[in-house]
């Protein structure tokens, strides 16, 4: 799982045993074990559909598709490195807030100005 961008599939065991040698040449050895790195995924169907990137034997590259049950996958762990998406930073978020609560700021931040003050609804009159 050492790129930078696109899935890493990993499958139970029996699977492994089940595909044999044609999931092989697709495996790579990794710190939790083999699996696939792939470029993109389709989880939709029956099949996961993997697309991986290839080399011919003349040096072209090449796109492949790999199609397994998805009863073989184990875990699918996304490797990108885009921090617009998924997870936010803590440090650098702000909450949202609803209407007339104060902004907390941190302990170390420096005080900020006081917020404007906010009108309290007129509370309607029965007639």
């Amino acid at each position: 799982m050492n790129e930078s961008a696109g899935y890493a599939v990993f499958f139970f065991p029996p699977a492994l045993e089940a595909l044999g040698d044609a999931i092989k040449p697709y495996l790579q050895d990794g710190p939790a074990g083999p699996h696939v790195p792939c470029r993109d995924i389709d989880t939709g169907g029956a099949f996961i559909e993997m697309t991986l990137q290839g080399q011919s034997p003349d040096g072209r590259v090449v796109e492949l598709e790999l199609m397994v049950p998805g009863n073989m996958v184990r875990m699918i762990v996304s490797a990108h490195s885009d921090n617009e998406f998924g997870f936010y930073d803590r440090n650098r978020a702000q909450a949202m807030l609803e209407p007339g609560m104060p902004v907390i700021a941190p302990a170390d931040a420096t005080p900020a100005a006081e917020p404007p003050a906010v009108q309290a609804p007129i509370p309607a009159t029965a007639v």
